[in-house]
């Protein structure tokens, strides 16, 4: 079995074990939820991937956290359609009044 021959020192050590680190993962907001996912995979939150369901997230739910669950989305849609009606009116938008 070899043996080294001499003995590494805790600086070169530390140097080679410099560049193995773990690395933050990059995060982007889901389209659909708004939900912090991985780039280029599937959003678990709601089970959509490029503005298309993929896997259907309420299929697996007992029938309580189903409807919980469609309470939150309707809930976040009413949200949504709310913010975009007190957007106030651009320059272009007041012109076409």
């Amino acid at each position: 079995m070899a043996v080294p021959k001499q003995r590494h020192t805790k600086s070169r050590r530390n140097k080679r074990r410099a560049s193995i680190f773990l690395e933050t993962p990059v995060l982007t907001l889901c389209p659909k939820c708004k939900k912090p996912t991985r780039p280029h995979t599937i959003c678990w939150n709601c089970g959509y991937y490029k503005g298309k369901e993929v896997i259907d997230v309420l299929k697996k739910l007992t029938k309580k956290e189903k409807k919980k669950r469609e309470k939150e989305i309707k809930a976040k849609e009413a949200e949504e359609k709310k913010t975009e009606k007190e957007k106030p009116l651009t320059w272009e938008e007041m012109s076409k009044r």
